[in-house]
């Protein structure tokens, strides 16, 4: 397959697109903003000092889709029939998912239009959030589904996407942060070969997701490693803390079934000692091993 905006002579160029029918198209884009708690209620109050976050975000979405082609070079000038934001604000993961949804008749797509319209307004946000959180992250853009056009229409599954293993991490002795491995061995009714929390009963394998962790990264003001929370597993993409007890998640060539979501801090870890709480009693889960295998960094997770 060739890159279709680089000529014969390793240059680029503009498709010429005057040949194609002129046909309906649309496309759908996405973003996610993250940020700290204080950042969050600012938005969600209407009170940061600027203005009202999201109305504007929703303009700079609009403009950034008209003005794709003077920032992308070799985009076509194409004129919109519509286009369309919408701003889901998940106050407890202190996110903002902002969906842009783009159409027009013409003779070629507008997939780059609705990433820019999102990502224009992601920008925004951050710009007018900065002052009250710097380490406010713009991730997860990227095209949800587009109709129309010789290539057919596409949509993707962003869940399952998205959802795979950051890290995996071990520890020989209890009551210590673990260490990140490359892979590890996962034995059925035991647990993870060499971890300490291995054994015969129900909490086999500890699970905790990299948007727990930056959560608590936001509210300590802290830069945390993987293994810090003593979890086996580090997720990126799935909401562990919201599945029942009983469910199944291959992970690898593994199966493992949750058995606990959260624990009781008796003690209170250092973590909890020098922040004053931590995420993993609320949000890590527990699980014991049905079917063996190995865990690699990067394996992808399904529900089943």
């Amino acid at each position: 397959m060739m890159l279709t905006h680089i000529n014969s002579h390793g240059y680029a160029k503009m498709v010429d697109v005057g040949e194609k029918d002129i046909t309906k198209r649309t496309a759908i884009a996405c973003a996610t903003v993250k940020m700290s708690r204080d950042a969050m209620n600012l938005v969600k109050n209407g009170s940061e000092k600027k203005g009202d976050v999201i109305a504007v975000a929703q303009v700079a979405g609009i403009m950034g889709a008209k003005n794709t082609s003077f920032n992308i070079p070799m985009c076509h000038h194409i004129s919109l029939s519509g286009c369309d934001l919408k701003f889901d604000i998940d106050e407890k993961e202190c996110s903002i998912k902002i969906k842009s949804t783009c159409s027009t008749f013409a003779k070629t797509g507008v997939e780059m239009e609705a990433l820019n319209s999102c990502t224009m307004a992601a920008l925004t946000i951050y710009d007018m959030c900065k002052s009250a959180d710097k380490k406010i992250r713009i991730t997860d853009i990227h095209l949800m589904e587009k109709t129309g056009g010789k290539s057919g229409d596409f949509k993707t599954d962003t869940l399952e996407e998205e959802m795979y293993v950051e890290s995996v991490n071990l520890s020989s002795e209890k009551g210590t942060v673990k260490t990140p491995v490359k892979s590890v061995e996962c034995i059925k009714d035991y647990g993870i070969k060499g971890d300490a929390h291995a054994g015969n009963w129900h909490r086999q394998v500890s699970l905790l997701g990299i948007e727990s962790i930056e959560k608590m990264e936001n509210i300590s003001g802290r830069k945390f490693s993987y293994g810090d929370f003593a979890e086996n597993i580090t997720t990126r993409g799935i909401e562990l803390y919201k599945l029942d007890p009983g469910t199944l998640l291959k992970i690898g060539n593994c199966v493992l079934e949750i058995t606990q979501i959260g624990k009781k801090c008796h003690n209170g870890c250092s973590i909890k000692k020098e922040t004053g709480q931590c995420i993993m009693p609320t949000e890590g889960i527990f699980a014991k091993v049905i079917k063996e295998g190995i865990i690699n960094i990067k394996d992808k997770i399904e529900i089943i």
